[in-house]
Formats: C-alpha cells, structure tokens, sequence
C-alpha cells in the first residue's frame, strides 16, 4: 500500500469543464433542497449522472473547504480612524476568530494588514463573510493568502 499525498488547488471556476460545473451546482441544488433526487438536480442541468459521480466526491465549492481551518486574510486599507475596527465588528458579528493581526505602517494613506481567522463557528460561509469585508467603505483590496 502506498502512502500517495493528496494535493489540493484553488482553481478559478472559468476555466473548469462543464461536467465538473454542473456537478457543483447539483450538490449546490441539492444542498439547497431545490431538488428532490439526484436524477431530478442532473435531468434539470443536462449532466449525465455518470459524469455526476464521477466527480462529486472530488470538487466542491471553496467555502466548504475552509470550513474548521484557520485562514489568513491580506487586507489593504484606507488609513482612516476606524476602518481596521470596522472589518473587526464583521468578523465578530459572523463569530469568526481572530488569531492574529499584522498592521504596517500606513504610507500613501493606505495599510496593509494581515488577519488570520478560526472559521469553525462562522455564522455564514467564507464567500459570504469575504463579501461583507470588502464593502466596508476604506477596505481598497481583501485576498485570501492561504489556509491552514
């Protein structure tokens, strides 16, 4: 028996198959209870259901991937009297974790920061939390740079 490594990649999803999209959106379907059966997710998006299993166990949507992992978040921010306590509140009222904060000194009128966040209790997925941050007027730039 071997001891094979696994890898993992962050892949943007334009440039993914057809077969492998639908797939994320019939567990998307299903999840959502918008189906019913799996024949009925994979008639509605003309996915054989071959092509369906061959494929379900292996993709899934980045949220659910960094479900109970702790990820680190590069931030660029406006240097403004509250904008780093403005992403802070988010964070909190999502119930995510901060372990660590990392501030350079503003130059031009913008910071850089660095967040890392425990996001076993989030109250939404990441994509959903991501998206809260970056509206927060004063955020210029948010990138996920890895997760443990």
């Amino acid at each position: 028996m071997t001891d094979a490594k696994t890898n993992y990649y962050l892949v943007r999803e334009e440039i993914l198959p057809e077969a492998i999209k639908k797939t994320i959106k019939v567990k998307e379907l299903l999840k959502k209870g918008e189906v019913r059966t799996i024949n009925e997710a994979v008639e509605m998006l003309n996915l054989s259901r071959s092509a369906y299993y061959k494929y379900k166990d292996y993709v899934f949507p980045f949220y659910e991937a960094s479900k109970e992992k702790i990820v680190t978040l590069a931030l660029l921010l406006e240097h403004r009297s509250g904008v780093l306590s403005n992403v802070l509140k988010v964070l909190a009222n999502e119930h995510g974790s901060v372990l660590t904060i990392n501030q350079g000194i503003p130059l031009q009128g913008v910071a850089n920061a660095t967040l890392s966040i425990e996001t076993m209790e989030l109250a939404v997925d990441l994509e959903a939390l991501l998206d809260k941050i970056r509206v927060i007027d004063g955020v210029k730039r948010l990138e996920v740079l890895g997760q443990a």
